[in-house]
């Protein structure tokens, strides 16, 4: 199992919404809307990397709203 931190930035006042969008997407574990120089920060899980990637590209991003994201693996070391 593949867990990272997805660090959205928003449009103005989309950041409500779009935490709760991102809530509905399987794999999102959490999706909470933050101050500071991100708008929502999302904890999301995928077997793999790669479904990983598809989750972010694919759906997250997707999500009408979105500026920016950045995914930030967690490692275990």
């Amino acid at each position: 199992m593949v867990q990272a931190y997805i660090l959205i930035q928003t449009e103005v006042g989309k950041a409500s919404t779009v935490a709760e969008e991102i809530g509905k997407i399987p794999g999102v574990v959490q999706a909470e809307d933050v101050t500071g120089p991100y708008d929502v920060i999302v904890r999301a899980q995928a077997d793999t990397v790669d479904d990983l990637g598809r989750m972010v590209v694919a759906k997250v991003q997707q999500v009408d709203g979105i500026t920016r994201t950045l995914t930030c693996p967690v490692v275990h070391l």
